[in-house]
């Protein structure tokens, strides 16, 4: 049996846990942070369960830190902010505090130090299953937040990225494909998603963007958040959403790529809103990753997909919802 404290030096151990405008971190009853002069805090919460986020007998615990750390660090990114220090609530059965445990603080401590993260404090416990609540503070200059908000008929609709990749991994497990070494690639955003911390913060540099969101949820769900928050509609191209592509070896699961983009969520990349006068400063890729238009802001309050074709059929939100499922 383990001891609580000993548990917290453990993760103390492991996690990045002292360094920038941390003035009192672990080892006291509360953090004590100092916020740089002319900036706002930007602060998230996110859960991620056993059994409804990762399954511990298939999903790897350096995945499935890696991966806590990065969904929550997503939304710092989706309002341009940099990401600065993280809260680690966490519950464990017996059977995870040794191996397991180590494994999760691994993959938690490299994501921290990827996104150059500093975890701040947060509370250990003992549950049925394996439970964590992370809260993470981003920062960002006074004022220039992007909010789901400034949407504006006419403005032009991007995305980062490619579409449905998470999903394509996700449906690999659920098939039991994921223990082939030949389609590890096809897991990795799946497994370790990479928040666009670096895209959003230079878009909210650089002040033409006037809305965003991160596509955790899926294309379809995740516009209609940004169309409801504005009151706008918008039209979505469908040919020139970025989607994923699937093997030929993979065809005969019959997946749809279109499908997978428009509902397949957990890739976290950014969708935005600009206004036309701006593509041109706009560039085809930043740091590597591709930037697409697919489609515009309209001042009707419906979404709609326009195929290939020219057919306009309603853009329903299909994708994630905790309370409905898929």
């Amino acid at each position: 049996m383990v001891r609580e404290d000993e548990l917290i030096e453990r993760v103390r151990r492991r996690l990045p846990s002292a360094g920038r405008g941390l003035s009192v971190g672990i080892g006291d009853d509360a953090a004590v942070l100092r916020p740089g002069a002319g900036t706002d805090w930007v602060v998230t919460t996110d859960a991620f369960l056993e059994n409804v986020h990762f399954l511990r007998k298939t999903h790897p615990p350096n995945a499935v830190g890696y991966k806590a750390l990065a969904r929550a660090t997503s939304d710092i990114a989706a309002m341009g902010a940099r990401a600065r220090y993280f809260f680690l609530t966490v519950g464990l059965p017996d059977a995870c505090t040794g191996a397991w445990l180590d494994g999760f603080l691994d993959g938690m401590g490299r994501a921290a130090r990827r996104f150059d993260m500093v975890l701040a404090g947060g509370d250990t416990t003992k549950y049925a299953a394996v439970v964590a609540s992370l809260t993470v503070v981003g920062e960002i200059d006074r004022g220039k937040a992007i909010l789901r908000s400034g949407a504006r008929p006419g403005d032009l609709l991007c995305v980062s990225g490619r579409l449905g990749e998470a999903e394509l991994g996700l449906r690999l497990i659920q098939r039991k494909l994921h223990k082939q070494k030949r389609w590890a690639g096809l897991l990795k955003k799946h497994l370790y998603p990479q928040p666009r911390l670096a895209l959003g913060e230079w878009l909210a540099t650089h002040r033409h963007t006037t809305s965003m969101i991160d596509t955790s949820d899926g294309l379809s769900t995740d516009l209609g958040h940004i169309c409801k928050a504005s009151g706008v509609g918008a039209i979505v191209w469908g040919h020139k959403i970025p989607g994923v592509k699937i093997p030929p070896d993979l065809r005969r699961l019959g997946l749809d790529p279109l499908h997978l983009a428009l509902d397949g969520g957990e890739d976290y990349e950014l969708l935005f809103t600009m206004p036309k006068k701006f593509p041109s400063r706009l560039p085809r890729k930043f740091k590597g990753i591709p930037i697409t238009v697919i489609g515009e802001v309209t001042s009707k309050r419906e979404v709609v997909l326009v195929g290939a074709d020219g057919a306009r059929t309603p853009l329903k939100p299909k994708g994630w919802d905790p309370f409905r499922g898929k």
